[in-house]
């Protein structure tokens, strides 16, 4: 009689992060603040100097500022325990916050695309010395912000979404600032549409990112640089393991991976052991801390099954000795893999 009761199932915790998340909602809020500020003044000047350029900017200043709201309320959610029916607690708030950050990204990046076009066709006068100032102004204060942003914690989702936002508003002021350049040197009005044109193809690079990094993340897509695939031939290479089914690897929030799976071994072999070494092998080369494995003997029957080519009824199963509908491909060990 197989010992089925040598099922293990194990959690193992140790997600850390470079920086506190005390220290993150500090340097966020620094950025909020500068930001903000900046941003009123640049409203007005923009009006003033008739700028597409500035006040794209400045729209953009807005979003910069709502990511870094959104970033501060989703990690306080993310800090919450877990209670009640969130099992995982909050975490996944911070993965909401970048997908509105990538959204809003991608909305505004349209509107400023279609303004920035009209005014390619039909110019309005840009006051050159103006934009060129302010623009000058707003490199210095998003260099600061970014700073800011750099030293929180990057590997979040949430935070990168708010440093994506501030970065490619870097980039959008030194494309004005040239823009007021040129206007200023040349009379070219234009170069103010297409500075715009520069900002919108900069944030469609960042908000596509975003939405397509959260998405995976909400679809339970393995993380990205994990194949699945190899991870569980890997798995089944490993010493007494006779089969591995049933394995999912997903990302509960970014930076914490979480794989669970069902582990067949060797009648002889030893349940504790071999759960203990593949939980080793998954932190160390793998990097996951968060995994669940029921490990089991293989019973006769099972046995039977492994060795059974071609099709035709399974041979029925022993309670608690195999799935009875695995999810995924089954890896198994030589010419009977998958």
């Amino acid at each position: 009689m197989t010992e089925h009761a040598h099922s293990g199932h194990s959690h193992a915790h140790g997600h850390s992060h470079a920086v506190s998340p005390d220290a993150d909602r500090r340097w966020l809020r620094a950025a909020l603040i500068l930001l903000t500020a900046y941003m009123a003044v640049e409203v007005v000047i923009g009006f003033l100097a008739q700028s597409l350029a500035l006040i794209s900017d400045a729209a953009h200043m807005l979003t910069d500022a709502v990511s870094i709201v959104l970033a501060l309320v989703a990690m306080r959610l993310a800090a919450k325990p877990a209670r009640g029916g969130y099992t995982y607690g909050l975490k996944r708030a911070e993965i909401l916050s970048a997908q509105a950050n990538g959204i809003t990204l991608l909305v505004l990046s349209l509107w400023l695309a279609y303004e920035a076009v009209q005014r390619l066709i039909s110019p309005p006068q840009v006051t050159g010395g103006l934009v060129v100032i302010t623009a000058l102004s707003g490199v210095v204060v998003n260099l600061i912000c970014t700073w800011f942003l750099s030293k929180a914690n990057r590997s979040s989702l949430n935070v990168e979404g708010a440093y994506q936002h501030i970065l490619t508003d870097l980039f959008g002021f030194i494309a004005t600032a040239i823009s007021g350049v040129i206007v200023l040197t040349t009379g070219f009005q234009q170069a103010d549409a297409i500075a715009s044109l520069v900002v919108v193809a900069l944030m469609l690079k960042a908000g596509t990112g975003l939405v397509r990094e959260s998405g995976r993340i909400f679809m339970e897509a393995a993380p990205a640089g994990i194949d699945p695939d190899a991870l569980g031939d890997h798995l089944v290479a490993t010493d007494q393991v006779v089969e591995v089914h049933d394995l999912h690897i997903w990302q509960i929030t970014s930076g914490q991976p979480a794989l669970s799976a069902h582990i067949l071994v060797a009648p002889a072999g030893d349940c504790h052991k071999v759960r203990r070494g593949l939980q080793e092998l998954l932190h160390t080369e793998y990097g996951i801390t968060h995994a669940t494995l029921q490990v089991d003997h293989l019973g006769e029957q099972d046995e039977d099954e492994l060795l059974t080519l071609g099709p035709g009824p399974a041979p029925e199963q022993p309670s608690g000795s195999h799935c009875d509908d695995s999810h995924g491909p089954v890896h198994r060990p030589g010419p009977h893999r998958h």
